[in-house]
């Protein structure tokens, strides 16, 4: 009876006129090869990103092609003017 743990990347998505990355990731339980349960966790990361080196290698390659640095400026130019009407 082998029970075992599984987390893999469902999918992940780029959106927004900032480039967020939604990464939806399975933990599936299975006992024996039959899965028992699964949970779908899902995640959104922007471009201030600073734990980037924590996400799985496909996701930093992703945001490394589309978090340009225009896309930086105007997503960190988003945050200081949200800040400023605070």
């Amino acid at each position: 009876m082998a029970i075992t743990k599984e987390i893999k990347i469902a999918k992940i998505e780029v959106v927004g006129d900032y480039k967020a990355i939604q990464i939806a990731t399975d933990t599936i339980i299975k006992e024996d090869g039959v899965q028992l349960s699964k949970n779908r966790h899902r995640n959104t990361i922007h471009p201030d990103y600073a734990l980037l080196a924590n996400e799985d290698a496909e996701v930093q390659a992703i945001a490394n092609v589309v978090w340009t640095d225009a896309i930086k400026t105007a997503w960190q130019s988003k945050l200081d003017k949200d800040a400023e009407s605070l």
